[in-house]
Order: structure tokens, then C-alpha cells, then sequence
């Protein structure tokens, strides 16, 4: 069996911490290069792993600027490598076509971008996609991508959604955006506090809870023993440059 692997290039909401970054996650199998998302900051930390000539095909769960600030930098980036003969084929683009900002997925012949919807399904490179609306201000899709057996499902920014613990169901890996902590829950309306995400967690039947996403504020240690207590089960805080293998 083939390894499948993900990587936290950045775990902060809204803004980076120094020398950090936003929502990127990196996900690898049979030579692909994959990443959720693309926020401010993550391709300075991701070229500490890979050059970005290697990143195939860039997923979008929605346009808010800390998961997608460092598009249009890879992008460029692409034409670049490109002319040097770094890179051989334009790098894809995901995302969902309700926000103008969709159509800016795609840069001339550099970058081809996609648009998906709740009923999309689809195949890049050895990944399967599919993708579910969550509850957030502006629209925001879960991705769950499955290779050989393993699936990872990514929420993106979601408050409690209906449905969502059925997309999640049996997932080898939750990735989970853990905006708040507990005292804080249901007060930003479209994000779930760590007990919200350990419950999800938990109702999906999933093996392992990846809770990301996090605040500038309080200590994290407090967010990580909440999830853990709401989920019962293996639950990981996620850290820059920390990889798990499915």
C-alpha cells in the first residue's frame, strides 16, 4: 500500500504568526503534490519542504484571504518556473463558483482553474474529491479526499452543520478547524469551539481529530485537552511542519 501523507504548512486563522502561516496543508502520494488551501504565508514555509515547481493541484475550501492570500504568488510562481523549465505543466487550480473570486482560479496557461459544486466529483492526479457546503458567512465547501482505501476530510470554516458528521463519517484523518475555545461557544457565528470540533469528531466516527485553524489568543494546550475530551479519541494540535502519515 502506497503512503499517503499530510503535512501542516500553516495552522493560524486570520492572520500568520511570525514566521508562521495560515491555513496550508500539504498532501503527498505516488510522486503528487497536493495542497488544501493556500493562505497567507504558506508558500515561504512550504519551499522549506518542496520547490514549488512540484505542487500539482491547489484546493480551495473558500476565498476568505487566510486560505487563499498566497494564490496569486503561486500562480507567478508557475509562469516563472515555467520559463525556466522548472516546471513542465501548469498547476490546477480548485475552487467553488459561488464568489466572483472564482474566477481568478486560473492565470493565462500557467494555472487551469476548476470550478466545483456540492455534487462535484473528481479525480486529480491519484486523489478522489468530493466536496459539502458547511455553515460560514461567505460559502465554504468541506473536501474529502480519499486515495487507496484512506480517506482525509478537511472542514475548511464551519460552525455546527447539518449533514457534516455523515461527510466525515469513518474519515482515517479529521482535519478541523478549532477557532474557539469552549467558553467561546456559539459566540462567532461559522467556526466551532475545540469541544464543537471533538464532538464532530466524535459523532463521524473518525480515527484521528487534526484541530487547526487556531486563535491568537489563550494557550493552545487548552484547546487541544478540550477536543480530546469531547472526541475520546486520538487527537493531534496542529503544529508548522508537523506530518502525519495515513
Amino acid at each position: 500500500m502506497s503512503v499517503l501523507n499530510l503535512t501542516v504548512i500553516g495552522h493560524w486563522g486570520a492572520y500568520p504568526g511570525p514566521g508562521e502561516a495560515c491555513s496550508c496543508y500539504l498532501v503527498e502520494a505516488q510522486g503528487a503534490k497536493l495542497l488544501l488551501d493556500c493562505g497567507s504565508g504558506a508558500l515561504s514555509l512550504l519551499q522549506g519542504r518542496i520547490g514549488l515547481w512540484e505542487v500539482d493541484a491547489v484546493v480551495l475550501s473558500h476565498y476568505h484571504a487566510d486560505h487563499t492570500a498566497d494564490l496569486g504568488s503561486l500562480q507567478y510562481a508557475a509562469r516563472i518556473e515555467m520559463d525556466l523549465k522548472l516546471r513542465s505543466k501548469p498547476v490546477r487550480v480548485f475552487g467553488h463558483g459561488l464568489d466572483p473570486a472564482s474566477e481568478r482560479l486560473g492565470y493565462y496557461e500557467f494555472a487551469i482553474g476548476t470550478v466545483f459544486g456540492a455534487d462535484s466529483r473528481l479525480e486529480v492526479g491519484p486523489f478522489a474529491l468530493e466536496f459539502f457546503p458547511t455553515v460560514h458567512p461567505d460559502p465554504n465547501f468541506a473536501i474529502k479526499l480519499s486515495f487507496e482505501g484512506r480517506t482525509i476530510v478537511y472542514t475548511g470554516d464551519t460552525g455546527p452543520c447539518p449533514g457534516l458528521e455523515g461527510f466525515c463519517a469513518g474519515a482515517d484523518l479529521l482535519v478541523c478547524e478549532t477557532s474557539l475555545y469552549d467558553e467561546y461557544r456559539g459566540r462567532i457565528p461559522g467556526h466551532l469551539s475545540a469541544g464543537e470540533a471533538g464532538e464532530l469528531a466524535k459523532a463521524a466516527g473518525v480515527k484521528t481529530l487534526l484541530a487547526t485553524h487556531l486563535p491568537h489568543w489563550g494557550e493552545h494546550d487548552i484547546l487541544e485537552r478540550q477536543a480530546r475530551a469531547a472526541f475520546g479519541g486520538e487527537t493531534i494540535l496542529a503544529r508548522a511542519g508537523s506530518s502525519l502519515e495515513l
